[in-house]
C-alpha cells in the first residue's frame, strides 16, 4: 500500500502480497519497485541524506532488508530551484510528452551554460518551454547526451528523474541508436568500416580531444561509418555511434584522414569556398525506447538548410 500526502512525503507498507522477487530484498531496491515515480538511485541519495524511516526510525543504510509488516516513510526535501534564466528562445520539436522531449538544435546553440556561455543556451530555452521536475532534486532539464554547439540535430531531453536515469541507461548499454550524417572531405578507400580508437584530452591543446591510448586516460570510442554518396573529391558519410565521447565524430574522421567539412577545431582550416555556420554535421536520426511505456521512439531530424545547400553545390561541382 501507497500513500502520498500533501507534504511529499510516501509511506509504504510491505503487506506481505507481493511477488516473491520483492520478499526480503534490499531497501533501497525494494523502493524502487513500488515508487516507479523515484528512481533508483534518487532512493539511494535519499536513505544516505536521512530521507527514509523504517517503522519510524531513520534508516542510512541502503542494504538493510525489507520484511513483511515493515512500514517505510520517504519524506522528499523541497526541489532545489534552479539558478537559470529561463529564455524565450524558438525549439524546432521532434517529439515531445510528460516523460521527455527531442529537439532538433540549430547550428550555434550551445546545450548547457558554461564558461563562455552563461546564457542563449538550449536548457535556458526548456526552462521557458515546460514545467520541470526535480533531476536528482534539482530542478533542472534531464541532459541525457550532448550535441557540439555547430553540430545540428535531434536531442533528447528527460523532464523527469525517472526518464532522466533510464535513457541515460540506455546509452549506456548502447540499446539507444544515435545516427549522424557528415560531409567529408576525400573519399575512404572502403564502402563501410569501423574506427575502434580511444578518445581524450588533447595533451597540448586542453581545448580539443584526441586519440589517446587507454594507459594515458583514453576513453574507448566506436564509431560505424557507412558512405551513402561520393561527391566529386568529397563524401557524404552515415555514421552510427557506439559510444559517445567528446568530439567522437570529429576526433575519428579526422584521425583518418577525411575530416568533417567546415570543422574549425580537426579540418586543418581547410577551405571549399562556402560560408558555413561550423561542421557539416548533423545528427540524423535518434531511437530510444520510451521510459515509461517501452515503446520505440524514433525521431528524425530534417537536414538544415546550410547542409542541403553544401550538397548542392558540391554536386554541381562534380557534374562540371
Amino acid at each position: 500500500m501507497i500513500e502520498i500526502d500533501t507534504k511529499q512525503i510516501y509511506i509504504v507498507e510491505n503487506t506481505g502480497e507481493l511477488n516473491q522477487n520483492n520478499v526480503n530484498s534490499r531497501l533501497d531496491i525494494w523502493l524502487a519497485n513500488q515508487i516507479p515515480d523515484l528512481s533508483r538511485s534518487r532512493i539511494q541519495s535519499l536513505i544516505s541524506q536521512g530521507n527514509v524511516k523504517v517503522n519510524d526510525e531513520t534508516c542510512t543504510a541502503k542494504k538493510i532488508l525489507v520484511k513483511t509488516g515493515d512500514r517505510i516513510q520517504i519524506t522528499l526535501p523541497d526541489t532545489q530551484p534552479t539558478s537559470l534564466q529561463p529564455e524565450s528562445i524558438p525549439l524546432d520539436i521532434l517529439y515531445e510528452d510528460d516523460s521527455l522531449i527531442i529537439i532538433n538544435k540549430p547550428a550555434g546553440l550551445v546545450v548547457h551554460p558554461a564558461a563562455g556561455h552563461p546564457d542563449g543556451t538550449l536548457v535556458n530555452a526548456l526552462l521557458a518551454h515546460c514545467p520541470l521536475a526535480a533531476i536528482g532534486g534539482v530542478q533542472r532539464p534531464g541532459i541525457v547526451h550532448r550535441l557540439d554547439k555547430d553540430t545540428t540535430g535531434a536531442i533528447a531531453i528527460a523532464k523527469t528523474d525517472i526518464a532522466h536515469q533510464h535513457l541515460q541507461a540506455q546509452l549506456k548499454t548502447k540499446t539507444a541508436r544515435r545516427e549522424y550524417l557528415g560531409i567529408v572531405y576525400g573519399i575512404p578507400n572502403a564502402q563501410t568500416g569501423t574506427i575502434d580508437l580511444p578518445i581524450g584530452r588533447h595533451p597540448t591543446d586542453r581545448k580539443k580531444m584526441g586519440v589517446v591510448p587507454v594507459e594515458k586516460g583514453g576513453r574507448p570510442a566506436i564509431t560505424h561509418w557507412q558512405i551513402k554518396e561520393r561527391i566529386g573529391n568529397y563524401s557524404l558519410i552515415h555514421y552510427q555511434l557506439e559510444t559517445g565521447r567528446t568530439h567522437q565524430i570529429r576526433v575519428h574522421t579526422a584521425e583518418i584522414k577525411h575530416p568533417i567539412i567546415g570543422d574549425p577545431m580537426y579540418s586543418s582550416n581547410r577551405s571549399i569556398g562556402v560560408n558555413l555556420t561550423g561542421q557539416a554535421l548533423h545528427a540524423w536520426r535518434l531511437q530510444l525506447q520510451h521510459p515509461i511505456s517501452g515503446e520505440l521512439i524514433e525521431a528524425i531530424a530534417p537536414l538544415p538548410d546550410q547542409f542541403n545547400t553544401l550538397l548542392r553545390i558540391l554536386r554541381l561541382r562534380a557534374q562540371t
